[in-house]
């Protein structure tokens, strides 16, 4: 398992409904909090592991010794969002090295399923609703940048330097095509979703 980098397909995609949890998906969920710690990141979306599903894990503090923090979301819909934006700069696994100042509601309400099945309902204020907006933006295919204000020619050259990275791991063979990839796509919908 890998993060998945700009400009995958995936990533521009909206995300589907998860239909079927089993255990071969509760281990993939467990994997995804590993990656995340093992890459400094305190969310991770199903996309951004290759997963076409709406699901997403959290742990604000990022660290592994905080179990307490963790949070699985599936098939989440934000249902309340309040206050004024607040700017906060934001980084990505999926965009490397790239952090832009994105406006956010400073609190927001999420309506989901845990893995046990059970509806949850909960507030995030703070640090903790900006990666509840961001990784939920990723289940709509909607990233970072697209939220942030308007674009610099810093984060322009920063995009450009990943879309020509990913045209050449594609060319050489590392990446598949963007047809194998909808082809890997389609099938894990039918897997699932």
């Amino acid at each position: 398992m890998q993060v998945i980098r700009y400009p995958h397909p995936v990533l521009k995609q909206a995300c589907r409904p998860l239909k079927k949890v089993d255990a071969e998906l509760v281990q993939i969920i467990r994997e995804m909090f590993t990656l995340m710690y093992d890459t400094n990141g305190v969310g991770l979306a199903a996309n951004q592991v290759g997963l076409p599903y709406r699901f997403f894990v959290m742990n604000q503090t990022g660290e592994a010794k905080h179990p307490e923090e963790e949070y699985v979301f599936l098939n989440p819909e934000i249902t309340r969002g309040s206050g004024k934006p607040v700017l906060g700069e934001e980084g990505c696994l999926s965009f490397p090295k790239l952090y832009i100042e994105v406006p956010r509601a400073p609190k927001v309400t999420i309506s989901a399923y845990n893995l046990q099945g059970e509806a949850v309902k909960m507030t995030f204020t703070g640090f903790a609703a900006r990666i509840v907006q961001h990784e939920y933006d990723h289940l709509d295919g909607v990233s970072f940048f697209q939220r942030a204000l308007p674009d610099d020619l810093e984060t322009l050259d920063a995009l450009d330097a990943l879309e020509k990275q990913f045209k050449e791991e594609q060319a050489s063979g590392v990446i598949p095509s963007n047809e194998e990839i909808q082809k890997e796509l389609e099938r894990l919908i039918k897997l699932r979703a």
